[in-house]
């Protein structure tokens, strides 16, 4: 089944859509941390898993206490037990405000550089046009924040193991921002891939990512199920007539005129996917 992923064979992908999707599910709450992999190989208990992610943050806070400058370390317990909240937003902008009332940038510009430099959380920046190089239009007082696994997401969210593997009404508001988070690792694993977002000046629309590959801008809009639509996306491609356009969801792999569907499970292999593409 690796082998077929790694491969982009869409014909046996497509029949093996339900074990895909199972996996990933399964991936949704175990995540990518090694310790957590191997508590899961070993028994199969997803009880057991949640304790190793929440042994795991608590570790990471007592690290912020071990080797953070003493005076920054309750703003960085803020900072990142905020991000679950920030992610749940329609507008995943991060606020300031959201982590306390008042609360300004400058004074929690260390603590941010801090989670980042240890690799704890992912900064992706808004960017203003979608034009070659992104880094040159980019705003960096604009942007989203994500932390280093979707499984460890889910720990620090409480969200119950039965309801990422059956799905569930009452996970609707949270499921997009999961999989937001989701297919960001994904597309981390893509060495130096430059990824931003875009959004409107007046927030009337947004796009999750932008990711610049050789000499294209190629805007991706993340979907939890079998979505096909792509509102954001069509005004997006309207208005700036990229030529690669990625939409990622439960369904199938799709190429139409002006829109790709990569299945989330394969959105690891983007760049594979669009060398061929191109």
């Amino acid at each position: 089944m690796v082998k077929i992923l790694n491969e982009n064979d869409w014909n046996l992908i497509t029949v093996f859509k339900d074990k895909f999707i199972s996996y990933l599910r399964e991936y949704y709450f175990i995540g990518g941390m090694p310790s957590a992999v191997n508590k899961y190989i070993e028994t199969k208990d997803y009880k057991k898993v949640r304790k190793v992610q929440l042994k795991l943050l608590q570790a990471y806070e007592e690290d912020f206490s071990k080797h953070a400058p003493t005076e920054i370390v309750p703003r960085l317990k803020m900072l990142w037990n905020s991000i679950p909240a920030q992610l749940a937003k329609e507008n995943k902008k991060f606020i300031y405000a959201l982590i306390k009332e008042g609360a300004r940038a400058k004074e929690y510009e260390l603590a941010l550089a801090w989670l980042i430099d240890c690799g704890l959380i992912y900064k992706i920046d808004r960017v203003n046009k979608p034009n070659i190089p992104l880094i040159a239009y980019q705003d960096t007082s604009a942007f989203k924040l994500y932390i280093l696994d979707v499984g460890l997401l889910g720990a620090m969210t409480r969200i119950d193991a039965k309801i990422l593997l059956e799905g569930n009404d009452i996970f609707t508001e949270f499921k997009e921002s999961f999989t937001e988070q989701f297919v960001l690792t994904q597309l981390k694993s893509n060495k130096d891939l430059p990824i931003f977002y875009w959004s409107a000046e007046k927030a009337t629309a947004e796009l999750d990512f932008l990711i610049q590959l050789g000499t294209y801008v190629v805007p991706i809009e993340v979907k939890s199920e079998e979505n096909l639509q792509a509102k954001s996306l069509k005004s997006f491609v309207q208005k700036y007539n990229t030529k690669i356009n990625i939409r990622t969801s439960m369904s199938n792999y799709r190429k139409d005129e002006w829109i790709i569907n990569i299945p989330l499970y394969s959105i690891g292999n983007i760049e594979k996917i669009l060398v061929k593409t191109e």
